[in-house]
């Protein structure tokens, strides 16, 4: 299984739990997206599981590490088939033939984990249900899950991972233990990405860092849409503003059509992020103004795709943010370094 790079503190939390004999029976894993949650829950997942089992370490009497588990236990090969008795997994079905994503986890699947809390256990006493994401389930099927959450199924481990907790139903957050994972270090960036490219050499894996923003699963994705060169016409925008629109209108033409998608998404990825930078440095009315900024960019860019906005208007909105950034009284009161 893919390694998972960071997360130390939250590791170390469901590891306790799972020595205590006591673990709760929900965990909502929450973050940024492309952090390596829905790889958390599986792991976490695998690790119940053959815990349950028995010899989760691999070896004679166990002593292995606290959370992976070794490819050679059985689980690992079963969970990756997807034949495991005792998991599960809910995500987005893939619409046939077009190969589209569903819109939202309905009703049905929530309800098909019945088979499985019905099943008497064959290889571990746990069951465990990865659910990727919670954010992704219709209302029907957040319901239908909260009164699994309310009434758990005996040694049923739950693992909901989120990109937005705050918009999680309050009555099926309150039946979770709460686990928050953050943006990794550029240390463990550089690692994540050299373990999951490594024919990337140094200079890509720099580049794919500085752009990924903490987030391995985006730097992946931007990788070859020439996010360097994207990032320079944003930052041209910040340093020296547009006062005739001409930078703005070229960013449209760039990023419009279907054939620009990916560099469009990215571009939404990485404005709100710019501004944050900029933000980082300044103080004062300067400072009052990015945060401003940041807000209004964060929502917008959040909302592009959702709400189906027009992408020419959305860069030409957002561009305007950062050449904002770069009215005289916006830069004048920089904090000090």
């Amino acid at each position: 299984m893919t390694p998972l790079i960071g997360h130390d503190q939250a590791i170390a939390e469901f590891s306790a739990g799972l020595a205590s004999g006591r673990l709760h029976h929900a965990w909502l894993i929450s973050g940024p997206e492309g952090i390596g949650k829905g790889l958390f829950a599986r792991k976490a997942a695998l690790r119940l599981l053959a815990e349950g089992a028995g010899n989760a370490a691999g070896g004679p009497g166990g002593g292995g590490a606290p959370f992976d588990v070794p490819d050679a236990h059985p689980a690992v090969s079963l969970i990756e088939a997807g034949s495991h008795p005792e998991y599960a997994v809910l995500e987005r079905l893939t619409r046939e033939p077009s190969g589209e994503l569903a819109r939202s986890i309905v009703v049905d699947q929530v309800r098909a984990l019945q088979r499985l809390f019905a099943n008497t256990p064959a290889l571990s006493p746990w069951r465990a249900v990865v659910i990727d994401s919670v954010d992704d389930l219709e209302r029907s099927a957040a319901n239908a899950l909260l009164k699994n959450l309310e009434e758990p199924p005996a040694k049923c481990v739950f693992f909901l991972v989120s990109h937005a907790s705050e918009r999680v139903l309050p009555t099926l957050r309150s039946r979770c233990r709460q686990l928050r994972l953050s943006p990794l270090g550029d240390d463990a960036m550089t690692s994540a990405l050299q373990a999951a490219l490594p024919q990337a050499d140094d200079e890509e894996i720099a580049g794919l860092v500085r752009a990924g923003g903490g987030s391995p699963g985006r730097a992946i994705a931007f990788r070859g849409l020439e996010i360097d060169t994207l990032d320079a016409a944003l930052d041209d925008l910040v340093r020296n503003g547009d006062p005739t629109n001409a930078k703005r209108s070229r960013l449209v033409q760039s990023l419009s059509g279907k054939a620009a998608q990916p560099r469009y998404e990215a571009f939404l990825a990485r404005v709100p992020s710019v501004i944050a930078a900029q933000a980082k440095q300044r103080r004062g009315p300067p400072l009052a103004e990015a945060l401003r900024l940041w807000e209004r960019a964060h929502d917008l860019a959040g909302s592009a795709t959702p709400l189906s906005l027009e992408p020419q208007s959305v860069v030409f909105e957002l561009a305007g943010m950062l050449a904002a950034l770069a009215n005289p009284q916006n830069r004048d009161q920089k904090a000090d370094g």
